[in-house]
């Protein structure tokens, strides 16, 4: 996984609930809690609305949010491997050797949906052109142009990636840098209102249904030192996701903020992620979605066939477990259960 991925410490306004009010905290323990993208999407806000909404300091949590230029490589995943973070931690590091553990699915099912413009009609018709790897080699979108391109029989070698920071992706496509490239709701939404024509060619969710999407992760090191802190931290996460579901009113301003994006953008995008249960309310983990994820990523060559691991080897489930257990029990809100 080859990233070169800036790590940028966000400084938010002071949380609902103060440090100095959280219930029957002796001391606030400090942990960084990273977030894929810079500045993050909709779909990985729960950090900021735990802090402004005071679910951290609830939990006794002062956690210091930071943001990596790409969850699936670089910065993110060697913070991860050095205990110096929970982050984004793809299998596909822990089978290449990271010493850690997925503990809690924030988003099993993928939100994005691959954008082109209105010439392009078909996956055969991205052969030659300009294709988003934002991230770099290793990031997301490099990973899912590979799997594009595959549907109609083309190799990576049959389109040009072109690396990018992730706040390039949109900007790069508006401006014609770039013919393909995996967009979140809200950047979706800013798409086909600045660029005529362009349109969805495939959702991630219909080309890979099955795709397990964004997992934090923890090292080995780090769930064996601060194994209470890691659950309450994770807590307080599973309660922001389960406000973005339940009050849009109130954490649509702190999404607004973090994203930077227009209001109408980020409405669309919570409509889109809430309606689809892509954010999770509990655990967020599928066993099936987890091993058909690993399956194809030994598949496509990312992880060698005798490196395959077990859905345990991969996932630390008690974690998860008592953090909705901290978090007020398991909840069904709609469809949504996972």
């Amino acid at each position: 996984m080859r990233l070169l991925a800036a790590a940028l410490t966000i400084i938010l306004a002071p949380p609902l609930i103060s440090a100095a009010s959280a219930a029957d905290c002796p001391a606030m323990r400090k942990i960084n809690v990273g977030v894929s993208v810079a500045p993050p999407n909709v779909v990985h806000t729960a950090p900021y609305v735990a802090k402004a909404l005071g679910f951290f300091a609830k939990h006794c949590v002062d956690a210091n949010i930071i943001q990596f230029d790409g969850g699936g490589a670089g910065t993110s995943v060697t913070a991860v491997a050095q205990g110096s973070a929970v982050a984004n931690l793809p299998d596909v590091a822990i089978a290449r050797g990271l010493k850690g553990r997925q503990i809690w699915g924030l988003a099993p099912l993928a939100p994005q949906g691959y954008v082109v413009p209105g010439s392009v009609k078909t996956a055969a018709d991205l052969k030659g052109k300009r294709l988003s790897a934002a991230g770099g080699v290793g990031g997301f979108n490099w990973v899912i142009g590979r799997a594009v391109l595959r549907t109609a029989g083309l190799s990576v070698d049959d389109a040009q990636f072109i690396s990018q920071g992730t706040a390039g992706r949109l900007p790069g496509f508006l401006a014609g840098q770039i013919e393909g490239v995996l967009l979140h709701p809200e950047d979706m939404q800013i798409a086909f209102a600045r660029k005529p024509g362009a349109h969805v060619l495939v959702m991630l969710s219909d080309l890979m249904p099955k795709f397990s999407f964004n997992h934090y992760g923890a090292s080995d090191a780090l769930i064996a030192k601060e194994r209470p802190l890691l659950v309450d931290t994770i807590a307080a996460m599973i309660e922001a996701n389960r406000a973005i579901y339940r009050d849009r009113e109130k954490v649509l301003p702190i999404i607004v903020e973090a994203t930077q994006k227009p209001k109408e953008a980020v409405e669309y995008a919570i409509d889109v992620i809430t309606k689809g249960c892509m954010l999770s309310v509990n655990e967020g983990f599928v066993r099936e979605r987890t091993e058909w994820t690993h399956q194809n990523s030994i598949d496509i060559g990312d992880i060698e066939p005798d490196k395959k691991l077990a859905f345990e080897q991969i996932v630390d489930l008690s974690i998860a477990r008592d953090a909705v257990e901290k978090a007020g029990g398991h909840v069904t809100i709609g469809n949504c259960k996972d």
